[in-house]
């Protein structure tokens, strides 16, 4: 679905390690913080357990631990804010921008709305081994997550 809202990566397409897009229309109108609200509202056991995992395994490699999405919702951010482990680099109501970034790689998160289709874009940079590796089951993890995220979410909206 093409999107004229502006969509936000760490670098060029190209140039990146790791690059995901998914769509969703929206049943009703939403601003994108709204939109992740709604999708980091109930993580559930599936996804509190992988934080876990993941916490206990990169912090033997010097990566600082992130605890998950603590499904507390926000009215308003602002630049530098913090949601959840990710820091507020961009906010407007189309448009949300997030980073979470170490010495192993950097990560971005772009919720842009257009039109009432919310596209959530992810970039990856990796600076080392480690980075590389770490992407590998979580590349595909991305995905059937956010999958299932927007698939929840329009049927929250749809249901009200």
């Amino acid at each position: 679905m093409a999107t004229s809202s502006p969509v936000h990566t760490l670098r060029a397409v190209a140039d990146l390690d790791y690059f995901d897009r998914r769509s969703v229309v929206l049943p009703v109108e939403l601003s994108a913080l709204d939109a992740w609200n709604h999708m980091t509202a109930e993580p559930g056991l599936f996804m509190r357990l992988a934080f876990r995992a993941r916490d206990a395994i990169s912090s033997l490699f010097g990566v600082k631990r992130i605890g998950g999405f603590s499904g507390a919702r926000r009215a308003t951010v602002a630049v530098g804010d913090s949601l959840d482990f990710f820091r507020v680099e961009h906010c407007a109501p189309d448009v949300l921008v997030l980073t979470e970034r170490d010495r192993h790689l950097d990560v971005m998160i772009c919720l842009s709305i257009d039109e009432r289709v919310l596209t959530v874009t992810s970039s990856v940079v990796t600076h080392n081994a480690f980075g590389r590796l770490y992407m590998l089951p979580v590349g595909l993890a991305h995905r059937v997550i956010v999958n299932r995220d927007l698939r929840r979410l329009r049927r929250t909206l749809e249901a009200q």
